[in-house]
């Protein structure tokens, strides 16, 4: 049984892995693995466990009890990413991104380079690596018209939209996870891992200004016609962010889970939403209204555009790795990859550049039920660095660089010859600087 549910398991992560080679979006096989493993445990009647942390050893429990403890975790997480993207498409419904392009005055390519660098490190640490690579290619391409150089630039923000979102416990979906988990917290995080995640953004960009790429100017669109700039789009902008930042600071307050701050922060946000665009309040109806208004509901708007795909696939992930986990697979594969790689910074790193090659999200649920070291030791936020960065090798290791990929159409080809190099260049970097904090600093 066993080798069955392994073998499930495998055949849903290659399919996961391979969706651009078989045209089959991964939320498919995340949720069909899913329901077949919980099916066989349930068909079977395997003995499942809760994982002690604290003793570190498997407690027996019921299949009931299990199921809901591992979907109440999962819950928190699509709670929160809903949320959060609710409140990023609301910014998006007022054109507030577009406020960024007013700061955007010279025309150097290596200042360009920097600012976007700047721009995609900071925006990921507060809107996520994924909705910063959106937001600043959009920008990009009102920018930059030449598509051969603009990719040169797509490539650098994508290593940077990923470092940045590496030390910020609302930046990447896998440092959500761990700081939901109580693996991290907020204070700690951004103690261990900005200064890495800057030296992992700092030296690839440095290199690259010294690439061919990145000499002289770029040239100016005297006819180029400025977009509209909704007149709320900046307030807007200033508000979701502020309410997106807020959330970590609630948690440690009131020590409630993240996604009730993530509901009151989208509760404000709403509020002055339908307050500037001048639309009813009526947020809980899903019916199309005649009125001009109510259709036009940014709140409404904004739901309609959220990912759906991506929330079910986590879903299906996340409750994939829980069975593996409340077998005691996870567990057992820990102890013995213990023995066998005694070092577990070499463990981590090559989580990381298996991050490049396979999705990260399975990679840091599987090394969560893996370890059972306790909050904030260094194993935690050594995995948050590398899962988050180390997808950056490779294009499609990361979900920025997939849609950065998808808008435009960058060959992978390419990608691995011409940026590949420097982002493991920053990885390595970082890696080393991490390393040398924790031994020497903390």
């Amino acid at each position: 049984m066993e080798i069955l549910i392994i073998g499930i398991f495998t055949l849903g992560y290659l399919a996961i892995t391979l969706e651009h080679n078989l045209k089959i979006d991964k939320l498919i096989p995340a949720l069909g693995m899913m329901a077949f493993l919980w099916a066989i445990i349930a068909l079977a009647h395997l003995p499942v466990f809760e994982v002690n942390t604290l003793l570190r050893e498997l407690e027996p429990t019921h299949i009931e009890e299990i199921l809901l403890h591992h979907l109440g975790k999962t819950a928190e997480i699509i709670i929160f990413l809903l949320g959060a993207m609710t409140i990023v498409e609301i910014i998006d419904y007022f054109n507030g991104f577009f406020t960024i392009k007013n700061f955007i005055r010279t025309t150097s390519k290596k200042g360009l380079l920097w600012i976007f660098a700047i721009l995609a490190f900071i925006l990921s640490a507060i809107i996520d690596n994924l909705t910063a690579t959106i937001v600043l290619i959009t920008i990009l391409q009102k920018v930059i018209k030449d598509r051969n150089t603009r990719i040169w630039f797509a490539g650098l923000i994508i290593i940077a939209a990923n470092a940045g979102g590496a030390w910020s416990p609302i930046g990447d979906v896998t440092t959500t996870m761990l700081w939901i988990g109580d693996k991290v917290t907020t204070g700690q995080l951004i103690m261990y891992l900005l200064i890495p995640s800057i030296v992992c953004v700092v030296v690839p960009v440095f290199i690259a200004t010294f690439l061919p790429a990145f000499q002289g100017d770029i040239k100016k669109d005297e006819n180029e016609e400025e977009g509209s700039l909704h007149p709320r789009g900046a307030s807007m902008l200033y508000l979701g962010l502020s309410a997106i930042v807020f959330v970590p600071v609630f948690k440690t307050v009131t020590h409630l889970p993240p996604y009730v701050g993530m509901m009151l922060s989208l509760a404000i946000v709403a509020t002055f939403a339908e307050i500037f665009s001048n639309a009813k309040i009526n947020i809980s109806s899903i019916d199309q209204e005649s009125d001009a208004h109510a259709s036009h509901s940014p709140v409404h708007s904004s739901l309609s555009k959220i990912e759906l795909p991506s929330i079910l696939f986590f879903l299906g992930i996340l409750m994939a790795v829980a069975a593996l986990e409340s077998l005691g697979y996870l567990f057992s594969f820990a102890d013995s990859l213990n023995t066998a790689i005694p070092n577990t910074d070499i463990v981590v790193v090559l989580l990381g550049a298996g991050s490049a090659v396979i999705d990260n999200v399975p990679l840091v649920a599987a090394s969560m039920g893996m370890f059972s070291e306790p909050t904030d030791h260094p194993l935690w936020h050594f995995i948050a660095f590398s899962a988050g960065t180390g997808g950056s090798m490779l294009i499609i290791g990361s979900a920025a660089g997939v849609v950065a990929m998808g808008m435009e159409k960058i060959d992978f080809v390419w990608y691995l010859k011409k940026i590949s190099w420097l982002a493991l260049i920053g990885f390595l970097a970082g890696s080393v600087v991490f390393v040398l904090m924790r031994d020497l600093v903390f």
